[in-house]
């Protein structure tokens, strides 16, 4: 197992042993963790255990152009349920992931360190967040980081009903307006099948990541289009 040092560096991930994990150690520092994944891999801390650095096989993607709405969804949708902004509540986000209860999960792997690296991250204008409003309560959200042509979804929490689904679907309208290539989910989850995510072998995902990352990194803060469904009106 490659043990990581004070040097921000890390191995081929196409070494990998057969739980995704490339690597253990070294810290969380914002250029580290950035670094990771412009290599095609990420930190997934684990209670009691080192740092782990993982590059699953296969990978999870979600081509932007390819989402999947199913019936319950659109309805909601077209109802308008939720005021939606980008990277105007970052923390609260964050908060809001590592706070939320998950199915055969104790704990959170959203540790203060983690939160410590993704807020300098998002100063730097390379990590982002949703934010699903009702008024001035913060209903649901995600977050994730950018690079090039690439979001790469982190996590997402809700206090009502479908507002991270909304704010999940409001963020692919956008990046599809700015020619982005695909979401990240990194692994398989139920949820985010539903929304078309597919299976990617490992050495096919890193090709796409090589050519999404000659793309110009869109920095923060996003703001979504005007003309959105999602974007109040002057006077609105």
């Amino acid at each position: 197992m490659y043990q990581l040092n004070r040097q921000i560096a890390f191995p081929d991930p196409r070494g990998a042993d057969e739980d995704g994990i490339v690597a253990v150690g070294g810290d969380l520092a914002p250029a580290r963790v950035l670094a990771a994944y412009a290599c095609g891999i990420f930190p997934w801390p684990h209670e009691g255990m080192p740092l782990l650095w993982f590059s699953p096989d296969p990978r999870y993607l979600l081509p932007v152009g390819e989402i999947k709405l199913w019936r319950s969804l659109r309805q909601t949708l077209h109802k308008r349920p939720f005021r939606i902004t980008l990277d105007r509540a970052f923390s609260r986000v964050m908060a809001g992931c590592a706070q939320a209860a998950r199915k055969g999960e104790r704990g959170t792997w959203i540790t203060p360190a983690l939160r410590r690296a993704f807020e300098a991250l998002h100063e730097a204008g390379v990590a982002h967040s949703v934010e699903a409003w009702t008024g001035d309560e913060l209903a649901g959200g995600l977050y994730g980081l950018s690079l090039g042509g690439m979001f790469c979804g982190e996590s997402m929490f809700h206090r009502r009903d479908d507002a991270s689904k909304v704010a999940f679907v409001a963020l692919v309208q956008q990046l599809a307006r700015w020619n982005f290539d695909f979401v990240d989910a990194e692994t398989y989850t139920p949820h985010m099948a539903r929304y078309g995510t597919r299976p990617v072998p490992r050495e096919q995902f890193l090709e796409s990541l090589a050519r999404t990352l000659r793309r110009e990194t869109r920095r923060g803060p996003w703001v979504l289009d005007d003309d959105l469904p999602w974007v109040p009106k002057a006077g609105a």
